[in-house]
């Protein structure tokens, strides 16, 4: 539990304060935020907001960084591989947000990687993260990732290695590759208004450590676990240090908040929102609740949801739109909704999912006992 605090505090106070002095610093990189205009595609009018430091999400994710090792090392709980697979991917993906973003301002354009080539990005990320995860088993044989697809737990009859090893491997990547690819990008199309992915991402990365922290508390082999509740034990390999770097990411996005809520004096970038998808991503895979993850973290798959349902009507009506905009929060600017009254709507939603996504786990569980 002091691992667990100390992480939190020291990411909190990490974005909290230090946030300032990054502005000053990304702003004399010349790290300002590129606009679309109007030849890019109808927008919502957003020409107020260029030039407003951008790539912010490189201070929630150094504060992460900081806060769980400081916290992991000085609470006596040093990391295990199952947390530091969450940073893998987290600061992975981050990466690959930094190049796009950078690009955007380097070239003063609002077009950086092309859609292709950030995705080819993330899957140079995943494929070895998905081998390593399957590795490191500890004392009872658990790896830190399963080669089951899972909902509350593994489920026995989805076994990719049923079908042989080899197959098995190669369909565990795919599934895994799928994961990571449709988060980061749904997370990343979710970042367009003030505050928008910043407080959703606190209420769904939030959801996951209280998860995480459950299943700490009812894991399997633990002594305190009697023996009426072992039939409803999680097999998760390291909840407890899942729950810090989830607590740790969780509250780094709390004081980033602070400046980013509208009008924000800082955007986190793609750099930020695609290591918020990484993180939820990485959490789901390993805390055995890839399906859940859809209820728990659906407010980000509004957007993506809205920009594929936009594209396909559009080809089979031959040119006609489903929404004024796509992804759906700037249909609703478009509507006339104010950005804050958007942004905490969403968020609303957002705390609304999570919370029913936790409901859910603690119901089977107690069907289970």
């Amino acid at each position: 539990m002091r691992s667990l605090l100390t992480a939190a505090a020291i990411s909190l106070a990490f974005t909290l304060l230090l946030t300032p002095v990054f502005l000053r610093l990304f702003r004399r990189w010349g790290w300002g935020q590129i606009i679309r205009t109007p030849e890019d595609g109808n927008i919502p009018p957003h020409e107020a907001k260029r030039g407003t430091p951008t790539m912010g999400g490189v201070i929630f994710v150094l504060g992460t960084i900081v806060g769980y090792f400081i916290g992991t090392y000085a609470g006596g709980s040093p990391p295990t591989i199952s947390g530091l697979l969450v940073i893998w991917m987290m600061v992975g993906f981050a990466v690959v947000g930094f190049v796009d973003d950078y690009m955007k301002v380097r070239r003063q354009r609002s077009l950086g990687l092309t859609g292709w080539r950030k995705i080819l990005g993330q899957v140079i990320v995943i494929v070895p993260w998905a081998i390593v995860s399957l590795q490191f088993p500890n004392t009872w044989n658990q790896t830190p990732a399963s080669a089951h697809v899972s909902i509350f737990r593994d489920l026995g009859v989805l076994d990719f290695m049923a079908l042989g090893v080899a197959v098995g491997t190669i369909l565990f990547i795919l599934w895994i590759t799928f994961i990571g690819v449709a988060w980061s990008n749904s997370t990343n199309v979710t970042d367009g208004l003030d505050g928008l992915a910043a407080g959703a991402g606190i209420f769904t990365i939030g959801a996951m450590s209280l998860v995480t922290f459950w299943q700490f508390q009812q894991r399997c082999y633990s002594e305190a676990l009697v023996e009426a509740y072992q039939s409803a034990c999680y097999e998760t390999r390291d909840p407890l240090d899942l729950t810090i770097v989830a607590a740790a990411f969780a509250a780094g996005l709390v004081g980033f908040l602070w400046w980013n809520a509208p009008k924000a004096q800082v955007f986190m970038g793609d750099v930020g929102s695609m290591a918020i998808g990484g993180v939820i991503a990485a959490m789901s895979i390993l805390s055995r609740t890839e399906i859940l993850a859809v209820i728990v973290c659906g407010v980000f798959i509004i957007g993506s949801g809205s920009v594929i349902l936009q594209r396909y009507y559009f080809k089979l009506t031959k040119g006609k739109r489903l929404f004024l905009m796509s992804p759906f929060h700037h249909h609703l600017e478009m509507r006339g909704w104010a950005e804050t009254t958007i942004v905490v709507r969403m968020w609303i939603v957002a705390a609304i999912l999570a919370a029913s996504g936790v409901g859910f786990m603690y119901v089977e569980w107690l069907t289970q006992t």
